[in-house]
This record gives structure tokens, sequence and C-alpha cells, in this order.
């Protein structure tokens, strides 16, 4: 599993965060996707790593700007009740 931050420029609200979530769930096969106006980010989890263009094609299609792109090995954290 593989975490892509994406830095993003010009989301404003709510609604911003929907419309870039559902252009990377659309282009790209991947397990989760989450946005942030505030933070000014795009952070999505996927099993193998974004092609980096056209991670650049789909944000600048929406309107915003694609401003940094951070790649790191992702896994999975969480409660377990079978590791005691």
């Amino acid at each position: 599993m593989v975490k892509t931050t994406l830095g993003i420029d010009g989301m404003m609200c709510g609604m911003c965060e929907s419309h870039m979530n559902d252009a990377i769930r659309n282009n790209f096969d991947v397990k989760k996707v989450t946005s942030s106006h505030s933070k000014k980010q795009t952070e999505v989890i996927s099993e193998e790593a974004l092609d980096e263009g056209k991670l650049k094609e789909v944000v600048e299609k929406t309107g915003y700007q694609l401003t940094s792109v951070e790649t790191e090995p992702y896994e999975k954290k969480g409660f377990s009740l079978f590791h005691r």
C-alpha cells in the first residue's frame, strides 16, 4: 500500500474537497481519498504508486493547482483484539 499526499492550491470549502475526492476516485484505483481545504492537501491510499503526470492533469482539469506530490509506504494502523 502507498500513501500519496498531494499539495492542492485553490480548494476553498467542503464542496471543493468533495469535487477533488470524486476526481481522484474517477481516475485512479484507490482505497481511500480525503481532502482538506484548510491544510491545502489531499491524501490518497492506493495499492500502487500513482502516476504523477496523470495526477497533475486530473487536478488541473478540476480547476485547482497541484503544488506537491509526496509518496510513502502505508501500513494500515488500527485496533485489533487478536494481537494481545
